[in-house]
């Protein structure tokens, strides 16, 4: 029996968004009724609308507008979801470095895109980092080892 988290990072969610909150974040012992618990956080994974607006009321910002804003740095996203490095933090070894939070969407395989779209379903996955830095990633959705 797999996961929704599982399930989305395979590709077969397209409709549905994953958001991950970091406890540091987000200290409310609720979203664990909704998502799944996760070493630093909780990992939801719900339909695309009550996904963006969830985010929205988590992070106080629109989830496309962050996305647009993170596509412009590119990082590394766990595959998992749950974490990442920001990558500011080997310029700034001083400074915090840690996810705050994640944004991700699964897009279906296009070949007529190419590149690694033509590969397979691919995930995009947008995350927050404590030092201000927001970033980006994305994968073949089978290339996640969820």
């Amino acid at each position: 029996m797999s996961t929704q988290r599982e399930e989305f990072l395979a590709g077969k969610r397209p409709d549905d968004v994953a958001l991950f909150l970091a406890a540091s974040y987000v200290s409310d012992d609720r979203l664990e009724q909704f998502g799944e618990r996760v070493d630093d956080g909780t990992l939801i994974v719900v339909d695309g609308e009550r996904g963006r607006n969830a985010f929205k009321a988590a992070t106080g910002t629109g989830a496309m507008e962050f996305a647009k804003s993170a596509m412009s740095t590119e990082g590394e996203i766990d595959d998992d979801l749950a974490g990442g490095q920001c990558p500011d933090a080997d310029a700034d070894a001083d400074g915090e470095h840690a996810i705050q939070y994640v944004f991700a969407f699964a897009e279906e395989q296009n070949e007529s895109v190419g590149g690694i779209y033509a590969d397979g379903d691919v995930v995009h996955a947008y995350a927050q980092c404590t030092c201000g830095t927001a970033f980006s990633d994305r994968w073949n959705a089978t290339d996640a080892e969820a």
